[in-house]
């Protein structure tokens, strides 16, 4: 049974780089009061849409460090400290202990296309990291290349203590949200629907109580979980119906771009640049997205006007 403490939308915040690639350290503490004024129920930071892989293991530190200091408890911060290797995850968990950090979110271990852990390694991973003493949000994401089938979850929720939320992906992720759920029972205690909402409403129907979208309309979004939850599903549906072209859109055209497009526009901050290899937006997706989010008018749209 999931945990009221797990559940709402606990979107990922962006990095704001300046125009020379050097992070924006006030940028990133506009983002995050942002995000809390989105009225979030959690911040994720330094995942995959945090352009993760562009940072240096320094910059991680210091945005960890920044992030939830700066949050200073407002809402519950997830750090994501996943790595191939095991001493560093739990280097980077023990740090967000160390800070007060409430979460942690990690993948499988991987590295490259070829480079994967088997089950066990899997789990010895997520055990050792789990000695830091933070709750461990599974991601399992496609990105990774590693298949996490439902009995290892299940066995992972059971056998280490840390594990108690896992953020579902991969593809036909409703299916398998179900069977978590319903042979996980107890011991699943936050499952969530990821990928930006794209499927939100079908993980809903089976069994998600969270969602981590972007950062881009999680005040659109959370009205959407909580009406679900709640009891009043029609409404649920109809609001997801209205949002869905937005998500589509930022799912399928621009990928964690879309964030820092909107928040520029909106004064949040000062550049959308990302680093090399990822490029800008095509200008004239850049123009799509713009229009059809002003339809919507979200808070990141308007919040540093």
């Amino acid at each position: 049974m999931a945990n009221n403490d797990f559940k709402g939308c606990w979107p990922v915040a962006p990095t704001p780089f300046k125009p020379n690639g050097e992070i924006d350290k006030e940028g990133m503490k506009r983002v995050l009061d942002c995000m809390v004024d989105q009225q979030v129920d959690g911040i994720c930071i330094l995942a995959n849409y945090s352009e993760q892989f562009l940072l240096s293991d320094d910059e991680r530190e210091i945005l960890t460090r920044l992030c939830i200091e700066h949050v200073a408890g407002r809402v519950p911060v997830i750090t994501t400290v996943s790595h191939f290797s095991t001493d560093i995850a739990l280097s980077r968990a023990k740090l967000v202990k160390q800070l007060g950090g409430e979460m942690l979110m990690m993948m499988a271990p991987y590295h490259g296309a070829l480079m994967k852990g088997t089950p066990q390694q899997t789990f010895e991973q997520f055990a050792k990291v789990g000695e830091a003493g933070v709750t461990i949000m599974v991601q399992d994401a496609p990105l990774s290349g590693v298949d996490l089938p439902v009995p290892l979850l299940i066995k992972m929720a059971k056998e280490i203590e840390m594990v108690k939320c896992f953020k579902i992906e991969c593809a036909q992720a409703a299916a398998k949200l179900r069977v978590l759920v319903n042979e996980g029972g107890d011991f699943i205690e936050g499952p969530f629907d990821g990928e930006e909402g794209i499927t939100l409403f079908a993980d809903l129907e089976a069994g998600a109580t969270g969602n981590m979208s972007s950062a881009m309309i999680p005040d659109l979004i959370r009205p959407v979980v909580l009406d679900f939850l709640g009891g009043n599903t029609q409404k649920s549906e109809e609001q997801y119906n209205q949002i869905l072209p937005l998500i589509n859109y930022e799912n399928r055209q621009c990928g964690f771009r879309a964030t820092k497009v909107v928040m520029k526009e909106g004064g949040v901050i000062n550049s959308d640049f990302c680093r090399h290899p990822i490029p800008a937006l095509e200008e004239n997706t850049k123009k799509g997205l713009l229009n059809l989010v002003k339809r919507y008018d979200p808070i990141a749209l308007q919040w540093g006007k």
